[in-house]
């Protein structure tokens, strides 16, 4: 199975035209490469708020609130681009507002039927808390697709374990990350957090990213971090654990995955870290006691 992650240009699009036609673009380059499952990253919709001039762009509850007028295009526009082009579609994420007058971060992901399935951010991070209208989402789950039964955790839920344990054991097989950090410290806790969810559940994690700079918008200012697949370090797979990814340079990320494969390693591999899991939460050591050194 072929899969595309974006390593996302943030543009500054005039018409919520000319973001769909790129949007179309880029899909019909990774469909004619052959990739059955396209992942792009966290806060992709708010570069639509550069439609609405810098008194919206510079301003993020305005931005929020003239960008959620658009989701009924977003939605239609991504779920056709998955059913034209045959193939599963995780369209970033999207700060849906919802009836308590508080923003989800709702990543969609758009099936080939054209039917759309939902996961919100779980944990907010420090500034989304501050921006005081963005809440957490509720709900983790699971969805099952003709390429096996995959999770998503956005951006900061990667960095959190038992999210992706819990996914793992409701029998994903992989782990989809949409993200977006601003300083190469939250690039580095993504790419930790991801690598540590590949160890620990022994499945692939695949992460994408938004990349450039954009001085006419506070979320979207300073892009980082790079596009990249991250497996279990195990017989067959790469010692360091880095299956795929990509250079300094905006574009999609392809890379080759045997699911079915990598299952066998996580039964047969060197060490069966899902499944020795529950050894650490024996109730004998689920609380840390003072140890004592004693003279030899």
């Amino acid at each position: 199975m072929k899969v595309a992650l974006a390593q996302w240009q943030i543009g500054s699009p005039a018409r919520f035209d000319d973001f769909a036609a790129r949007v179309e673009e880029a899909v019909a380059q990774a469909a004619a490469h052959g990739a059955r499952l396209l992942v792009l990253p966290e806060y992709l919709a708010m570069e639509l708020a550069h439609l609405f001039g810098p008194a919206v762009y510079a301003d993020v509850p305005r931005s929020l609130e003239a960008v959620d007028a658009l989701y009924p295009a977003w939605r239609a526009l991504f779920a056709e681009q998955a059913r034209r082009h045959a193939l599963y579609l995780v369209a970033g994420t999207f700060l849906k507002r919802e009836a308590d007058g508080r923003y989800r971060n709702r990543a969609l992901l758009c099936a080939p039927d054209g039917t759309v399935a939902e996961q919100d951010k779980l944990c907010l991070t420090g500034y989304e808390k501050d921006a005081a209208v963005i809440a957490p989402g509720e709900v983790l789950r699971v969805f099952d697709t003709e390429l096996g039964r995959v999770g998503i955790n956005i951006c900061y839920d990667s960095e959190f374990p038992l999210y992706a344990r819990a996914q793992a054991e409701a029998g994903a097989a992989l782990l989809l990350v949409p993200s977006c950090t601003d300083t190469e410290a939250g690039a580095s806790r993504v790419r930790i957090g991801c690598q540590a969810r590949a160890l620990e559940n022994q499945l692939p994690v695949l992460c994408a990213v938004t990349a450039g700079e954009s001085d006419w918008s506070p979320l979207l200012d300073t892009n980082t971090g790079r596009a990249a697949v991250y497996v279990q370090p195990d017989h067959g797979l790469p010692a360091d654990g880095v299956l795929a990814r990509h250079g300094e340079h905006p574009g999609w990320l392809f890379a080759e995955l045997d699911v079915a494969a990598m299952r066998a390693v996580r039964a047969e591999g060197q060490v069966g870290v899902a499944a020795d899991w529950d050894g650490q939460l024996r109730p004998d050591l689920l609380r840390a006691r003072r140890g004592a050194f004693v003279a030899p």
